[in-house]
């Protein structure tokens, strides 16, 4: 079943990233089809012409030398064409899925609402647990969740179930199964994207229906669960849901990214181990009661079910949940469900249900890690065992062959190899079982004996508090991240290495010759691939500090400067030049832009926007300008990111950084005085960004906004003399970054606002003379500064 399990994974693949949704893409799935069909008779016409000949009163013809086959021959030939067909039948039936699912897309009333731009009103079912974003914009002062779901009703009739996402302010009271109504503008994503939809500047989201009863026990459980564990200290008060429900809520930035660079975030992932826990505890107590057999697969099924509803269906508890329930049914049935058979299975009828799932990293490191557990352990550990203790072997080969086949699809998440990956899953393995199991009790006896269930996640705590110490001290090791080739092209090369690496030590046999070979080969395969990535970026990180927390492009007269929050980034204006910009996030490794603001629509400020286009998620922008600005915004939205018209008062995250929108009030016509101000505060202080803001605005702005000193300003303007002063006196500012070019005719930076600053104790950082500059903040309202041309430290004025 591996074959058709591969065959199904690639099928979907290139089905759901069908562009045409007409004839044209009903074609894949028709050939595969035919050709199924070519097999199946292909197969079937020998059995049909013997029985005709059996019919006929003639006898079959002699099998042997004389048509040049065997019985074995045949047998051969049958059982190769037997495995062909099912590949194609799996692979038939998951195109056929995904041009169905692409058909009923285009179909919703939601595709025409997209193109014409209109709002409408629409209540949609939730599908997952509220999650946190990395950047939201909000109209109030609170913070956003996305929230996933299908379609119920758009403008009062009811509609096909399309996937959608949402993004709702966290105070909504909003679980798996619940039903919200609003209003909002539908923004159509790529084909290839599991989610259909993006509703976007939602208004008055309103529940209009709660879970179901058979959901709703499960969101007061995660509730109270979530509840009791804050009351649990530090870092393991914030693993202990992670590990018994996979709920990550309350795991901070800091800890996320250490767990990322351990690679131990698939302890907070639900998997099959958490299933299995489930299945066989369930198994084992029904058996205990005398239960027959197949009653105990009811009673274990029945159990899995319970708890996929707590954890939700993420892509890893869906595969895992799949996987069991195959081998149940094989127990019920009194077949063996070999894992590798089972884990096939569950693949090809899950991508055949959701061919979008192919396309989803969660469920395919799932899947890698279950493949490797099953195919590689046991050699790695018979192989490692001649060398070492058996026991100490078999602890060893299952990381080892987890990290081995997950680590091709990491690559396209993170262009990178965890060096200490594998110390520290060795570390972690011993205390993971006991957090997840104490855990899950604990959480199952809290409402029913709030002391004991306490108790228990208090001894949960301890080793979820070594996991969590094992992931700071891996994550705080140099050199822990070995860069590798980005990208398929990457993924596929490690794919070879790690093929030609398991050949080289699994199988002793071969000549010298072979295996010599064999071993240059994998030396390439892995030196050439981190001496063309690791060599430039050691040349980058020699020419800038790695960590930083503002960067000023030099983009030649115009603006574009870069925050860093918590590994989130937004990108205020483009400047006017997109292979400038473009050079500048390539220095800098940039390749995500979470939030990019433009301060309106003027060239030197978007006219760089197509060296970001595919790259942004949020687009937080001014007034609209008729064709000025759609040529800006309609390239960005088709690339997939979110347009957000926004005036003062709008509030956003960035990160672990809040921002607030100061300036245009409402109504204001498009322009320089349109310019979107926006303050932001967080790790690198306060910080207020102006763009071309003109002296007559800037009065208003300190008029209206409650403004005080702030670390950091990006200058008006590019420094023209159209400044207030009294506002730079206000805003007392650190620093001030002016994005300007040499020679640029205007006389920009101009005397007056030079020596405004310079009257305020401001220091200047331009980028006519500086280049690119990067500013890290100190901590105590001073900053580090390197530029192209030197380094040096910018401290608050006394």
């Amino acid at each position: 079943m591996l074959l058709p399990a591969c065959a199904t994974w690639a099928a979907a693949w290139m089905a759901v990233g069908a562009p045409d949704v007409g004839i044209a893409g009903w074609m894949p799935a028709a050939v595969l089809w035919v050709l199924a069909l070519a097999v199946a008779g292909a197969l079937g016409w020998p059995l049909l012409d013997r029985r005709g000949r059996a019919r006929a009163g003639g006898d079959p013809p002699p099998a042997g030398p004389r048509d040049g086959s065997s019985p074995r021959r045949r047998a051969r030939i049958t059982a190769v064409a037997a495995t062909l067909l099912v590949v194609l039948a799996c692979a038939a039936l998951t195109a056929t899925s995904a041009a169905a699912g692409l058909v009923e897309r285009s179909r919703s009333p939601l595709a025409a609402a997209a193109e014409a731009r209109s709002t409408v009103d629409v209540v949609i079912e939730a599908t997952t647990a509220p999650r946190p974003m990395r950047a939201a914009v909000w109209a109030a002062d609170e913070p956003m969740v996305r929230v996933d779901g299908v379609v119920v009703s758009v403008d009062g009739l009811p509609a096909s179930g399309v996937p959608v996402t949402v993004g709702v302010s966290a105070s909504t009271d909003v679980e798996w199964g619940a039903r919200l109504a609003f209003s909002a503008r539908a923004q159509a994503l790529p084909a290839g994207e599991a989610t259909a939809f993006r509703l976007v500047s939602p208004d008055r989201v309103a529940p209009v229906a709660g879970p179901p009863p058979w959901l709703a026990w499960a969101s007061e459980l995660r509730r109270g669960f979530a509840g009791a564990a804050a009351a649990l200290d530090g870092d393991g008060g914030a693993l202990v849901p992670g590990l018994a429900i996979g709920d990550t809520s309350a795991v901070g930035a800091e800890l996320d990214a250490a767990m990322k660079a351990s690679s131990l975030t698939h302890l907070t992932a639900v998997s099959g181990a958490n299933c299995a826990i489930v299945t066989a505890a369930a198994f084992g107590l029904a058996a205990a009661c005398g239960l027959g057999r197949r009653t105990r697969v009811v009673v274990a099924l029945v159990a899995l079910g319970g708890f996929v509803v707590l954890v939700t269906p993420q892509a890893s508890v869906i595969r895992a949940a799949a996987m069991a329930v195959v081998i149940l049914i094989g127990v019920a049935t009194s077949r063996r469900a070999g894992g590798a058979s089972a884990l096939s299975v569950a693949v090809v009828l899950l991508l055949s249900h959701d061919p979008w799932l192919a396309r989803d990293y969660g469920f395919a490191l799932s899947a890698a890690a279950t493949a490797g557990l099953l195919l590689l352990a046991a050699p790695l550990a018979r192989r490692l065992s001649d060398v070492m203790p058996t026991p100490l072997a078999i602890v060893l080969a299952v990381p080892v062959a987890a990290q081995l086949a997950c680590q091709p699809v990491l690559i396209l998440l993170d262009p990178a190899i965890s060096v200490y990956g594998v110390a520290a899953n060795l570390l972690a393995a011993p205390a993971a079982p006991v957090g997840t199991v104490v855990g899950m009790l604990g959480c199952l006896v809290l409402p029913l004996l709030p002391s004991v269930g306490f108790a228990l996640m208090q001894v949960a705590w301890v080793p979820a508090t070594w996991i969590a110490l094992v992931a700071h001290g891996a994550a705080g090791l140099p050199g822990g991240r070995l860069p590798w080739l980005p990208d398929a092209p990457g993924a596929l090369v490690l794919v070879a290495a790690t093929a030609v690496g398991l050949w080289l030590l699994l199988d002793p046999r071969g000549g010298r010759g072979l295996r010599r070979g064999a071993a240059g080969l994998l030396v390439l395969l892995v030196a050439v691939p981190i001496g063309v990535v690791a060599g430039p970026a050691a040349v980058a990180r020699a020419a800038h500090p790695g960590e930083w927390d503002v960067a000023d492009c030099d983009v030649g007269q115009g603006d574009a400067v870069i925050v860093r929050s918590e590994g989130a980034i937004a990108l205020f204006d483009t400047g006017p030049d997109p292979a400038a910009l473009e050079r500048c996030l390539e220095f800098l490794g940039i390749e995500r832009i979470d939030l990019l603001v433009l301060t309106h629509w003027d060239a030197d400020h978007v006219a760089g926007s197509d060296a970001v286009v595919g790259m942004v998620q949020t687009v937080v922008h001014g007034p609209l300008d008729d064709e000025r600005s759609s040529r800006v915004l309609d390239p960005l939205v088709t690339g997939g990111a979110e347009p957000v018209e926004v005036t003062a008062g709008r509030r956003g995250v960035l990160g672990d950084s809040r921002w607030s929108v100061l300036w245009p009030p409402p109504h204001t016509a498009p322009g320089n005085d349109a310019s979107v101000v926006l303050e932001l505060e967080g790790r690198l202080g306060s910080a207020i960004f102006l763009g071309d803001l003109g002296e007559q605005a800037q009065a208003r702005l300190l008029a209206s906004a409650s403004l005080g000193p702030v670390d950091l300003v990006k200058v008006a303007h590019h420094g023209s003399a159209d400044q207030s002063e009294r506002l730079y006196e206000t805003l007392s500012p650190t620093v001030g970054v002016i994005g300007v070019g040499a020679d640029n005719g205007y006389g920009h930076p101009t005397g007056r606002l030079l020596g405004l600053l310079d009257r305020l104790g401001t220091a200047t950082v331009r980028s006519d003379r500086s280049g690119t500059s990067l500013l890290s903040a100190t901590g105590d309202g001073a900053f580090r500064l390197w530029t192209e041309r030197g380094i040096g430290d910018v401290a608050p004025r006394p």
